[in-house]
């Protein structure tokens, strides 16, 4: 196989495997001509940069998700669910996600305007850029999906092409591309990385997240998402990458997508500038978990009738 093969195999950065070649750390790589071969049973090199230890603060009871669990136990115990029930679940979920995601960003689209722009309808007095955030979100969490379904890693390539969904149209240029450039974070009390650092940081954090095993599913989605926001790879279209990933996990373990409401906008930044400043999730994944919750509820009262 060749380098990219390899990547995507294995889950580490094309840049990371050259270097691990490079040091002769990838064992029966060999050059032929231009490109470089690896044997297709070469087992992934382990990796000894991050051993640091994760001082997570999560102040939370043993039993904690134990209710939010039971839910999911009943809701999974009617599956099938119909096709009609199913469809309009979906339907509902991208609508109330897309507009809540890009509310919180400034997207001044109202729900009932939201789901006119998804039918393919123009609102007038709305900005292109409003209308493409509405019809490049809805893409991304397609995209997603078709990720969760086929089981596939979270990885930077997956991060960057969902970030380049997001940014279709509204910025070519920075889509999917790390930021060269220093920047902050709105309201937040702690600068991001430099932009140099981007690279590394990145690789990093899938480091570090296939090491989070013994924590709950939504405790790693919490901490996917903050992780990942307090390094801020991208110009712009940070916010909604995350609460994309947060979902890739969530999804990915059978939860129901976390929805982010506008309205507990000031709360759920709080609750990252805590994690931001003192590594202390409790309040984050509170906030994850009584979304979750809630989504639960409807399925739930749904599927009762």
């Amino acid at each position: 196989m060749q380098i990219k093969e390899a990547s995507k195999k294995w889950n580490i950065s094309e840049r990371r495997i050259r270097k691990l070649i490079q040091d002769g750390r990838i064992e029966g790589a060999e050059k032929i001509g231009t490109t470089w071969i690896i044997p297709n049973e070469t087992d992934k090199p382990i990796d000894k940069r991050f051993k640091e230890e994760e001082n997570f603060i999560i102040n939370l009871p043993a039993d904690y998700f134990k209710g939010v669990d039971e839910k999911l136990a009943i809701l999974n115990s009617k599956r099938p669910l119909s096709k009609a029930t199913l469809k309009s679940l979906e339907e509902n979920n991208i609508l109330n996600w897309t507009y809540n995601s890009n509310a919180i960003e400034g997207n001044t689209l109202t729900l009932r305007e939201t789901k006119v722009v998804l039918e393919g309808i123009t609102i007038g007095g709305k900005s292109l850029k409003e209308h493409l955030e509405v019809i490049n979100h809805k893409d991304a969490i397609l995209f997603l999906e078709e990720l969760v379904k086929k089981d596939e890693n979270i990885s930077e390539w997956n991060i960057k092409n969902i970030h380049s969904l997001i940014l279709k149209e509204i910025d070519n240029e920075n889509a999917g591309k790390y930021r060269l450039e220093n920047v902050k974070i709105s309201g937040a009390s702690k600068v991001p990385p430099d932009y140099l650092k981007v690279p590394e940081e990145m690789e990093k954090l899938i480091d570090r997240y296939e090491n989070w095993k013994q924590y709950h599913p939504l405790v790693k989605a919490a901490l996917l998402h903050g992780e990942f926001v307090f390094i801020h790879p991208f110009v712009d279209g940070n916010g909604r990458t995350a609460r994309l990933l947060m979902n890739f996990e969530a999804m990915k373990s059978g939860y129901l997508p976390i929805i982010i409401k506008a309205d507990v906008r000031a709360k759920y930044y709080d609750a990252l500038d805590m994690a931001m400043l003192k590594g202390d999730y409790t309040d984050f994944i509170k906030l994850i978990v009584e979304e979750e919750n809630k989504i639960l509820d409807q399925y739930l009262e749904i599927t009762n009738n």
